[in-house]
């Protein structure tokens, strides 16, 4: 599997970060790769809960079926994912307050394997890793301006 990771912290306390990065109709507002979503399960986030997800990286488009796996809110999520031929992915998000919780550590971690075997896999190291971290570092960026700019977290 390759891996990657990002923080960043952000100037808002992590129950409004939480409110974002769990409402999918917010992924368009920070996450880089994000193009469209698919089926949603109504209600509020809950292990089990399923989104449907196209994602872009090196301008191809591909889809992700997720499972929210694990929650501890506003503090810890785990969604599994399920992509084409095979590929899977596991992304964790943590939060941790800082400053008396006027502050939020956003911690990002994705692990994901490329189908095609061990061809695949270094296509991925060469080809996709670094974008991945790119477009990673991208989307937390994003996140923090659209939290301390005010208009997250509707």
């Amino acid at each position: 599997m390759t891996a990657v990771s990002a923080s960043i912290d952000i100037h808002v306390p992590p129950e409004r970060v939480w409110a974002v990065i769990m409402d999918p109709q917010h992924f368009d507002d920070w996450v880089t790769i994000h193009r469209k979503l698919g089926h949603v399960d109504t209600g509020e986030p809950r292990e089990g809960f399923r989104v449907d997800q196209t994602l872009c990286l090196h301008h191809a488009h591909f889809k992700v079926k997720w499972e929210l796996a694990r929650m501890d809110e506003p503090r810890h999520v785990v969604w599994e994912g399920r992509g084409p031929a095979g590929s899977r992915a596991l992304i964790e998000e943590r939060l941790a307050p800082l400053d008396g919780g006027a502050w939020t550590r956003f911690e990002y971690h994705n692990q994901y394997d490329q189908p095609g075997g061990i061809l695949g896999r270094m296509a991925s190291r060469v080809l996709v890793q670094g974008a991945a971290e790119r477009e990673a570092g991208r989307s937390l960026q994003k996140l923090k301006a659209l939290l301390e700019d005010g208009a997250g977290g509707r």
